[in-house]
């Protein structure tokens, strides 16, 4: 499978913050929040404990030519907040779909801003998807409910590697068909 090249993220605007691509200048605060381990193991592919290097290994491999990710940060200095509150990403995938990824700093959870990131990156529909497909944990229905607000409709019940948790992990799987 061959992956056309995806052009660098716009910023996307949201009613508290704006999405706006990874730059080398987040690694740090990156790495703070993902060395949580209650953000590794929300995902599938951040290790904990977080080796050194990591964010800024991430970041480099994300903003690239020729990746097949795109890499939002939640940013909210220009509203009086802070510069990353956590990032969103779509992965191509192939016949113009998408998977969509996020994380919020544990001090910004209940405060919606995971729901507002994934709308208006959904409304947006920068890769001009006709699908968008999810996937979370079931131990965190939290992530789920975020998804389901959103109009993603669940499919139903798979597992992924938690490389945090070093096991495969049961997940819920969503799917939403953009307009």
């Amino acid at each position: 499978m061959s992956y056309e090249t995806i052009a660098p993220a716009a910023a996307i605007p949201a009613k508290r913050f704006i999405l706006r691509p990874l730059r080398a200048s987040d690694a740090g605060l990156m790495a703070l929040y993902t060395s949580d381990k209650r953000v590794a193991e929300g995902t599938t592919s951040i290790p904990h404990p977080l080796p050194p290097g990591t964010s800024e290994a991430f970041i480099a491999r994300v903003i690239a030519p020729g990746s097949d990710e795109i890499v939002w940060a939640i940013d909210a200095s220009e509203f009086g907040g802070g510069e990353l509150l956590g990032v969103i990403s779509l992965k191509r995938m192939d016949r113009g779909q998408s998977e969509i990824s996020y994380w919020v700093a544990p001090a910004c959870w209940n405060a919606g801003f995971a729901s507002e990131a994934v709308h208006a990156l959904v409304d947006a529909n920068p890769l001009a998807n006709k699908t968008i497909f999810g996937a979370v944990f079931q131990d965190n229905p939290v992530s789920a409910r975020v998804l389901t607000n959103a109009g993603f409709d669940y499919l139903g019940d798979a597992e992924a590697f938690s490389v945090a948790r070093n096991a495969k992990v049961p997940t819920w799987t969503y799917l939403k068909t953009v307009d």
